[in-house]
């Protein structure tokens, strides 16, 4: 949820049969489900060509080498076990709120 949605707000309901109504937000809260939805992250590895690729200004403090190898790429054993390893090690990133603007929606 949006930060600035916290008790006690004052806002104006947009749809539905009360809507045009004012109301105030009394507890903020979602969803088990919800939760568990923000924080899923979908990861992979490949092997990609520097022609397809753009480089950006950012840096991800992160290191990946031990878990990622030339020999991981080759057997489907390996790289499953290592992509599933990547992705707990980027979700407990999220978590901790460091880097958000690497689990945001990519807008162009």
């Amino acid at each position: 949820m949006v930060k600035f949605l916290k008790p006690n707000k004052a806002v104006v309901i947009l749809q539905g049969r009360y809507a045009g109504r004012k109301a105030v937000i009394v507890i903020r809260k979602d969803s088990v489900k919800k939760q568990a939805k923000k924080y899923r992250v979908k990861c992979f590895i490949k092997l990609v060509n520097y022609n397809h690729i753009m480089p950006t200004r950012y840096t991800l403090i992160m290191d990946l080498k031990d878990l990622v190898t030339l020999d991981y790429l080759h057997s489907r054993y390996k790289k499953v076990t290592a992509t599933k390893e990547t992705k707990v090690r980027f979700k407990e990133r999220l978590k901790t709120g460091k880097n958000r603007w690497f689990f945001a929606k990519m807008r162009f």
